[in-house]
């Protein structure tokens, strides 16, 4: 049972890991071309984002259905390896539960057999066990050290992977991703911030669990559709969710607010430099770090106490329409002053936008 177990964890795992997730084709643009107003343009892969696409930075490519980029099979989940990853979340701690199974009960009956109970104290001989015959494979004090330990492993990755494989049913019952998912959230954000009145619909949730499941999961082991063309439920337009990302785009630059460096950055994860704090509070992300000089000019998005999050604005035509992105320390910049004939929107204009 434990070799079954084996064999399909492993199936599974090198088929999330092999198959990928499937990419957008180099230079793709949507059948009907009027659609490209609907659509955001990857200015890598040099063709415009599919529905439900993103790009991933380790990859490099734009990913069909990207739920999220997993280093541990060194590839995107998406729309292609979907199944495998969630069977491989789902087998990986059933057969670590089996595992665990048989640790417990070998290492009862083994300590069972060398414990001698007396009247004051309870003492337990590691050498041998006192009933016969022998056990075929010697239990002595590394052997219980070795299984207590597989025990702690198989117990924390039950655990660990179980949780994950729970995160991911959620989503696909709901027919997301966990992009889309956070899309959501920024959606209902953005409509609450501006008082639209705007009612935000997932467009391809089938309001069935079961249908969404069967989306994923197939006899035949290839997901349904082609990952660029999604049926959507009625009533929403076929480019809701792209529509709707494209809107979040537009808000971010309104309210992303100008710095400037006043000192230099290497880009390094935890500068030693930049103070203590600033060390030991760097972000757990794997969402790089961009190098700044003196002088440079950054549009922050977001930000933690002592971090920010922003893209550096540089010249197009000089660095070929390459975007810069990343962290960066806040003690190494400053709010950048406006005057009244400066394009940065004041509180109120922002909610009428």
């Amino acid at each position: 049972m434990l070799l079954n177990w084996t064999v399909m964890i492993l199936y599974n795992y090198f088929s999330a890991m092999f198959v990928g997730p499937g990419y957008v084709p180099l230079g793709w643009t949507p059948e009907k071309s009027q659609d490209c107003m609907y659509l955001q343009y990857c200015k890598v892969c040099q063709s415009y984002k599919a529905p439900r696409s993103h790009h991933c930075r380790k990859c490099n490519r734009c990913v069909m259905k990207m739920d999220h980029h997993c280093p541990w099979i060194n590839n995107c989940c998406g729309h292609q390896n979907h199944a495998s990853f969630t069977l491989f979340l789902l087998l990986a701690p059933l057969g670590c539960i089996h595992a665990s199974f048989i640790f417990v009960m070998t290492m009862y009956t083994q300590l069972y057999n060398r414990i001698s109970f007396g009247w004051s104290s309870v003492k337990i001989d590691m050498s041998a066990a006192k009933r016969d015959p022998r056990p075929i494979i010697p239990f002595g004090l590394s052997a219980f050290a070795a299984s207590l330990f597989a025990l702690g492993l198989a117990l924390g990755t039950t655990i660990a992977v179980g949780m994950l494989f729970i995160i991911q049913m959620k989503v696909i019952l709901t027919n997301k991703t966990s992009i889309e998912s956070w899309i959501e959230e920024k959606a209902k954000d953005r409509i609450q911030y501006y008082q639209t009145g705007e009612t935000f619909i997932f467009p391809y949730d089938t309001g069935s669990k079961w249908k969404n499941f069967k989306q994923v999961f197939t006899w035949s082991g290839i997901p349904e559709g082609d990952g660029l063309v999604w049926p959507v439920r009625d009533g929403c337009h076929p480019y809701t969710l792209t529509i709707e990302q494209l809107k979040q785009k537009a808000d971010k630059r309104v309210r992303s607010v100008r710095y400037r460096a006043i000192e230099d950055y290497s880009g390094v994860c935890c500068p030693v430099t930049k103070g203590v704090k600033t060390f030991f509070t760097t972000p757990c992300t794997e969402e790089p770090r961009i190098a700044l000089s003196k002088g440079d000019l950054i549009l922050a998005t977001r930000g933690l106490k002592h971090w920010m999050y922003g893209e550096k604005i540089l010249d197009s035509a000089a660095d070929g329409g390459i975007r810069e992105r990343g962290w960066f320390p806040r003690k190494c910049v400053e709010k950048c002053q406006y005057d009244s004939e400066t394009d940065q929107p004041v509180d109120g204009e922002k909610k009428n936008r």
